[in-house]
C-alpha cells in the first residue's frame, strides 16, 4: 500500500515508518524537521511540512490508500495541538478525496472496560483528571473525526512504553481490554498497521493494550 504518516518523528511514528517499509509498503513520512528523522529505506519519502497549511499537505496525501498519525501533545503543555493539526490533515484528505484515516488517541476517551471495577474505574477516573486538559484536546479530535467525510479509526492505548514489538495484545472494537494498563509504542504502531485494510474498526474507537 500506498501510506502517508504524519507525527513520524514521534515514538508511534517513526515505529509505524520502520514497520511499514518492512512489510514492503510505501511510505510518505511527513515531518517538521528532518533532521530529527533518522529511518532510512529505499520505498521511503521523507515530505517536510510544518503542518500550518492544508493544501501545502495536499501533495503528501495525493493518491495515497491510507493516512496513520502519530500526532500528539508531548506534555500536558502542548494540549490542544493534536484538535487543531489533525484538522489540517483531515482538510488535506478530503481535498484529495483520501478516505481512511487512523489516528492516535488514548484510553480514557472511550467507555470503561465490560467488567470494570469500583478500582479501576476510580484509576481510569484519577488519570482523566490529572491530564484532563490533554484528554478533552483527544475527544475534540475524535469529534472532528466524527463529523469529517474519512473512515477514520481512533487508536486508544494505556500507558505508553518505549519496549521492543511483541505482536502480542488485545483489541476491543468500541471498547477496551479488561486491566489493560500498559502497551508498547511498537505495537501500537503494529496494531495501527494491522488495521489499516480492516473494515470492522472504520468509524470506530479501538482500545488496544497488552
Amino acid at each position: 500500500m500506498k501510506l502517508t504518516v504524519f507525527g513520524a518523528t514521534g515514538g508511534i511514528g517513526q515505529e509505524i515508518v520502520r514497520q511499514a517499509l518492512a512489510s514492503g509498503h510505501q511510505v510518505t513520512a511527513v515531518v517538521r524537521d528532518p533532521a530529527r528523522f533518522t529511518v532510512t529505506g529505499a520505498d521511503l519519502e521523507v515530505f517536510r511540512a510544518d503542518l500550518t497549511d492544508p493544501e501545502a499537505l495536499r501533495p503528501a496525501v495525493a493518491g495515497r490508500d491510507a493516512v496513520l498519525s502519530g500526532l500528539g501533545a508531548r506534555s500536558r503543555k502542548d494540549a490542544g495541538v493534536t484538535a487543531k493539526l489533525t484538522r489540517r490533515v483531515l482538510a488535506a484528505m478530503e481535498a484529495e478525496a483520501v478516505r481512511r484515516l487512523l489516528v492516535v488517541s488514548a484510553s480514557p476517551i472511550g467507555p470503561d472496560p465490560e467488567g470494570a471495577t469500583l478500582v479501576d474505574r476510580a484509576m481510569r477516573s484519577v488519570i482523566s483528571g490529572i491530564l484532563k486538559d490533554v484528554y478533552a484536546d483527544l475527544r475534540k479530535m475524535e469529534d472532528e473525526l466524527a463529523i469529517s467525510g474519512t473512515d477514520w479509526t481512533a487508536v486508544r492505548p494505556p500507558r505508553l512504553q518505549d519496549k521492543p514489538l511483541t505482536g502480542s495484545y488485545r483489541t476491543v472494537v468500541g471498547g477496551f481490554p479488561l486491566k489493560g494498563r500498559f502497551i508498547s509504542r511498537a505495537d501500537v504502531a503494529h496494531a495501527m498497521l494491522a488495521m489499516t485494510d480492516d473494515p470492522g474498526t472504520v468509524k470506530q474507537g479501538v482500545g488496544v493494550a497488552y
